[in-house]
């Protein structure tokens, strides 16, 4: 392995923490300060020079500041003579922003990734972007993870012999199917209308999900609009449970008081890819940090990265 650093901005400082003790290395410390006019600076605090560094900050709220740290810490440390900068993104926030899909917007996911490109990284480090086609808005390697197996382990031990994975949409129900293999168990999606950024119309269920255990699965949480119309459709089926797991736990707006009041969920399960909010009841974080160590350590030492997901015996 050649010499690297692990930095970290201030968004999720616990997230780059258990990399570095899973890494069994120390993080290196950096500075941010705020100049009178509002702009910020940020210094690395340790040598850089002929080093691979790793800048660890995901894009949650405030996404725009903390992008801009991001890109002032990859700018600092390819100014400091880094033989190589990885971006560590566990939320890629902006690949939401995927298509034109209304007159004269900006495809915000391609141009975040120009200016990643541009600040001076050579390679981008994330997990379960929105869509596929965001992987190719990147001008550098993108080494994409998946959270699959690390929340299927969280439901293998229990019984699972009437259990159903459900997507919200069709456009998730290929990782659903994924997830449902791992699980042994079937799987079915609502046909999703989205009529608003948190509102939505979820008319049917395409798949058997009378009676069954159910685990509704989704690549992101919110607003929680799309999950709270999924469990008031499939709760008509009278199902015997209903569990809710996803990748990236946002909970924006009124998430954790919808989520809280709606009594047909009894588990929440969601990675810590950005952190967990204050109050909401029946969460369960799953942790992904030691999967973005060992993916830190095979970059690091040129070994594959796909092979962690290379088959479906991966998650089984």
């Amino acid at each position: 392995m050649t010499d690297f650093t692990v930095f970290s901005g201030h968004a999720h400082r616990a997230f780059a923490t258990e990399m570095c003790e899973s890494l069994g290395v120390e993080l290196a410390p950096s500075r941010l300060s705020r100049f009178s006019n509002d702009c910020l600076q940020v210094q690395l605090r340790a040598n850089c020079r002929r080093r691979d560094i790793y800048i660890v900050q995901p894009l949650i709220p405030p996404v725009q500041e903390n992008l801009m740290e991001l890109l002032m810490m990859v700018d600092a440390a390819r100014g400091a003579s880094a033989a190589q900068v990885t971006a560590v993104i566990p939320h890629y926030a902006y690949a939401r922003s995927d298509k034109k899909d209304a007159p004269r917007i900006s495809i915000g996911g391609r141009l975040v990734a120009d200016l990643i490109h541009t600040a001076g990284a050579n390679r981008v480090l994330t997990m379960a972007l929105h869509a596929q086609q965001v992987h190719g808005f990147f001008s550098m390697p993108v080494d994409q993870l998946t959270a699959l197996p690390v929340l299927a382990e969280h439901f293998r031990n229990r019984d699972l012999s009437n259990t159903v994975v459900v997507s919200p949409d069709f456009g998730n129900a290929k990782d659903a199917g994924r997830f449902a293999r791992a699980l042994g168990v079937g799987v079915a999606a609502g046909s999703k209308q989205r009529l608003a950024d948190d509102q939505v119309v979820i008319d049917t269920i395409v798949g058997d999900v009378a009676g069954k255990d159910i685990i509704v699965l989704d690549d992101e949480i919110a607003t929680a609009g799309s999950i709270i119309e999924l469990v008031d459709a499939v709760s008509s089926y009278n199902v015997r449970s209903i569990a809710v797991a996803c990748t990236h736990g946002l909970f924006t707006g009124s998430a954790v008081e919808r989520l809280n009041a709606c009594s047909a969920i009894d588990e929440i399960v969601s990675t810590n890819t950005v952190p967990a909010p204050e109050g909401l009841d029946k969460l369960t974080v799953c942790s992904v940090a030691p999967l973005f160590a060992e993916t830190l350590q095979r970059i690091n030492s040129g070994e594959s990265v796909s092979s962690l997901f290379s088959s479906e015996d991966t998650y089984g």
